[in-house]
């Protein structure tokens, strides 16, 4: 179970490069249930994600991943629908959780956003998010990739 809340980005943090970071593209086959191809680096994996109805306004999605060969992730990257999204990922230290700042290139250059993953939807209803953080963006579908990938 993935339980996780989004948001904007205000600014960004300092030391950001002293930061791991990693390069991600990624596209999606379908998006009901979704099925995610994303190369991290050097890793290939595909996704398969369904979101689950809750009372939160967290976003709380069954996911399971998969490792893909090179061979398979190219195979399937000329099957998937609308764009590839392509971003730069950061992991930042945020109180004890993690958060993942998205930098995003390509069609979406300029766009900044920040998920953090939670293992309750108690803890995630109970996050207070740090000032770099913008507005809470985790029920608006405009900013999930999916949205993104299929506009220009």
């Amino acid at each position: 179970m993935e339980i996780e809340r989004k948001y904007l980005v205000n600014y960004l943090p300092e030391d950001l490069d002293t930061c791991p970071h990693v390069e991600i593209e990624q596209g999606y086959l379908c998006t009901s249930p979704t099925l995610r191809i994303r190369r991290m680096g050097d890793a290939f994996i595909l996704t398969v994600k369904e979101k689950v109805r809750s009372v939160t306004s967290a976003i709380v999605n069954r996911e399971e991943e998969f490792a893909l060969s090179q061979e398979s992730y190219i195979r399937l990257k000329g099957k998937c629908e609308g764009y590839m999204v392509g971003k730069t990922r950061y992991r930042i230290p945020v109180g004890e959780y993690v958060a993942e700042l998205d930098i995003f290139h390509g069609r979406h250059e300029g766009l900044l956003l920040v998920e953090v993953e939670f293992p309750s939807i108690e803890a995630a209803d109970a996050f207070a998010p740090p000032d770099w953080f913008g507005k809470d963006v985790s029920e608006d579908p405009r900013y999930r990739n999916s949205y993104l990938s299929s506009i220009k």
